[in-house]
């Protein structure tokens, strides 16, 4: 029986149409900007999002850095949340490579960064402080979509204070797919955006930073800085298209079945909640090494830390089938 891998949506591996369409990529050298399946990707990223220009680059973490090092010099200073990616799980790239001053206040529990806040945040112009350039958001932030309103509310507080709005959009799709809207409409609030392929939409590699040509174009350079500039990565490009045509309507599927899982785990008594595909159950961390032996030995597959709650992540390889066996096990545990 296939184990069932719950830690993450990255650990998808690729569809058998998506290996064909790999095996059938046109390739050049994109270091030369030369890479015809690239340069479809980022096309079509751009005008799905509704930017003037996109950059393949091998991952999330290099997307979110080089847009950071694209919108800010050293000594400047973004505002980001507490438990954002960009600045708790990223290895403090911003600040080890780019030299820039991160600015962290707590998130709201919806992923929201309350504006009055993030307002007292922003540091006078002078020279004892670190000059604040970009607001920095995410999308979905532990499956939690930020609200279209906040959205708007978001790009106004920036326009007026002078300040560039960055969208940590690894689950960008997730969070269209939970609202019923199209990406784009997400996107056109925010100067740049990262697009996370490789999660829910099953891509074996890669992530998309979109914005205007100007801003692209130096993130270009501090990719190539960062050793991200790579040749014929047509042959991962193609994985992703194959992604964006076959695999976004497809979230629907994934939040169906992380909803059904967190009911019927609070039916079991065990304290759940679905937020699109993750599903977050409280856990003593005293009883978190017994429960992962336990599921592992009915080939479930979990993530367990310091936290009381453990976090179990619906995704391409995970059907129905592997929602009813987890639901098993976890009955069997309680």
């Amino acid at each position: 029986m296939m184990p069932i891998d719950l830690r993450s949506d990255t650990v998808t591996r690729p569809t058998a149409a998506m290996r064909e369409a790999m095996l059938r990529a046109e390739v050049g050298d994109d270091v030369y900007g030369e890479d015809p399946t690239v340069i479809a990707l980022q096309e079509r990223v751009a005008a799905d999002l509704g930017f003037e220009a996109a950059l393949f680059t091998p991952s999330g973490t290099q997307a979110n850095l080089i847009g950071l090092m694209a919108h800010c010099a050293r000594g400047d200073e973004y505002i980001v949340g507490m438990d954002a990616h960009t600045y708790k799980f990223e290895g403090g790239g911003a600040a080890v490579l780019g030299s820039i001053q991160p600015q962290p206040i707590p998130q709201a529990a919806d992923g929201s960064l309350p504006l009055e806040v993030v307002e007292r945040a922003i540091k006078p112009v002078d020279p004892h402080f670190a000059r604040t350039r970009l607001l920095a958001l995410e999308n979905t932030w532990h499956g939690r979509v930020l609200p279209m309103g906040y959205l708007r509310d978001a790009r106004e507080f920036c326009d007026h204070h002078g300040l560039a709005l960055h969208l940590d959009g690894a689950r960008l799709y997730n969070a269209a797919v939970a609202l019923g809207v199209p990406a784009g409409d997400i996107a056109r609030h925010f100067d740049s955006v990262s697009v996370c392929l490789s999660k829910g939409l099953g891509a074996p590699v890669g992530s998309v930073l979109a914005g205007s040509r100007v801003l692209i174009e130096s993130a270009k350079r501090w990719r190539k800085v960062c050793g991200g500039g790579m040749r014929q990565a047509g042959i991962l490009a193609a994985g992703a298209l194959h992604a964006l045509d076959h695999h976004v309507a497809r979230l629907a599927d994934d939040h169906r079945r992380a909803d059904t899982l967190a009911r019927e785990l609070a039916a079991l008594g065990l304290p759940a909640q679905a937020h699109t595909n993750m599903v977050f159950v409280d856990t003593p961390v005293e009883r978190q090494a017994a429960l992962k032996a336990h599921l592992a030995a009915h080939g479930i597959v979990i993530s367990t830390g310091y936290l009381p709650t453990i976090r179990l992540v619906m995704h391409l390889d995970v059907d129905d089938d592997g929602v009813a066996r987890t639901i098993e096990a976890f009955r069997a545990f309680a």
